[in-house]
């Protein structure tokens, strides 16, 4: 059967998102797909308002807090390899002693990192690392750490976890970390995208949506058609040039939690790969044990043992592996289930700059979604759950009987 392509968001849908800010969006994307083949899409507003373009499924966009799960794909082939390992000390693996200052006898794992329960938090900053600059500084601050939890025993979702994460992955194979994501993941599965745009192509930056804020004005991506003239920080003289990297110095440089520029077919392939236990038309990138070790839960809400949100406790998170979020928690307080419908779907979601973005699967219907809203900055909660009202409609697509077919 030929999948069923809508080239514009279905009327109830729309209303809804026109309802849920006063606006509306300024893109919408949705992409279903199956264990075989994307099976209905549906697109809605422009990439690029300026310039009057659509939007396309094709489109890369800044993906936001997905990023941590393509990364962590591409962390567990090098634990195949043998170059990570999920429970050892990752202290010699960065090259510095990476210790709770409070809990200096407690090792930090990759397995911890990757399932924020390392007792690390984002107070000290994660992101603004100048081109030139050491990430270790940060963990230098106190702020950098939890005060009041040792490493292993609280769930508090932290992004800094993640530029250490690449710092591992620089050292363990000496490659710059959005040309090593390229090698390990993207390319193999034949996705045009990139970490920061310095390793995506002119085409791909041509396509890039434009990220908005609540008043309109572009705050990422909006770059004419052309790639951007620095990709990452700048050094602290002003300066852009990648030449000076150093691996393993400045894991931040290409936001490994939340840069990955891909479209929502591409995410589309990532869900069809999870679906697929590791393995993708005939290519496998992961064996079905690492997968399983991705995304079975690592940590398991209950009272006392971590934050249900990032920034308090409103029930969002209750069930998170290694980058992956379960959905639909049977537990009291928990407000993890955007479908409505208690299926305890698999993926992540993200947020940042205006856009709210979601991959999720059912791996016993073999089914799943992925999509984005632009535009979407401080939007209204949702009715049934701790996400937004436009993610809530997106994750179930309101699809209507009737839409036409392309």
């Amino acid at each position: 059967m030929a999948p069923h392509i809508f080239v514009a968001m279905t009327a109830s849908l729309a209303c809804l998102l026109g309802t849920a800010q006063a606006s509306g969006p300024v893109a919408t994307v949705r992409v279903a797909f199956d264990r075989n083949a994307i099976t209905s899409t549906q697109v809605h507003g422009y990439a690029d308002v300026g310039a009057q373009r659509k939007v396309t499924a094709g489109d890369p966009v800044r993906i936001a807090s997905i990023s941590k799960l393509v990364v962590a794909i591409g962390a567990m082939r090098l634990v195949e390899q043998g170059k990570l390992d999920l429970d050892a000390d990752v202290s010699a693996g960065l090259g510095w002693p990476l210790r709770h200052p409070a809990y200096p006898a407690t090792p930090i794992t990759l397995r911890l990192l990757l399932s924020h329960r390392s007792s690390l938090t984002d107070a000290a900053g994660y992101y603004d690392v100048p081109l030139d600059g050491s990430l270790r500084d940060i963990l230098d601050d106190p702020r950098a750490w939890d005060a009041e939890h040792a490493p292993g025993n609280y769930f508090r979702y932290t992004n800094l976890n993640f530029p250490l994460i690449a710092t591992l992955m620089e050292n363990a194979t000496g490659e710059r970390f959005d040309r090593l994501m390229d090698r390990l993941v993207l390319r193999p599965l034949e996705i045009a995208g990139c970490y920061n745009w310095d390793n995506c192509n002119e085409a791909s930056a041509a396509r890039a949506v434009v990220l908005y804020d609540k008043d309109g004005a572009a705050v990422r991506d909006d770059h004419h058609g052309a790639k951007p003239a620095c990709s990452t920080n700048r050094s602290r003289d002003g300066s852009c040039d990648l030449s000076r990297w150093k691996a393993g110095v400045n894991g931040a440089l290409f936001s490994p939690q939340g840069g990955l520029r891909i479209s929502a077919n591409g995410l589309a392939i990532i869900g069809r790969l999870l679906l697929g236990q590791g393995e993708l038309d005939g290519v496998r990138l992961l064996s079905p044990e690492s997968v399983r070790t991705l995304v079975t839960p690592a940590w398991t809400y209950a009272p006392g043992n971590g934050l249900r949100s990032e920034d308090g406790d409103s029930g969002f998170f209750c069930r998170y592996g290694l980058a992956v979020q379960t959905l639909a928690t049977k537990a009291e307080g928990c407000r993890d289930d955007p479908f409505g419908d208690g299926v305890s779907r698999i993926g992540h979601a993200g947020e940042a700059y205006g856009l709210l973005s979601g991959l999720w699967v059912d791996p016993a219907s073999g089914t799943g979604v992925a999509y984005f809203a632009t535009g979407v900055e401080d939007t209204p909660l949702g009715r049934r759950s701790a996400f937004s009202a436009i993610e809530e409609a997106l994750a179930t697509g309101q699809a209507a009987a009737g839409d036409p077919d392309r």
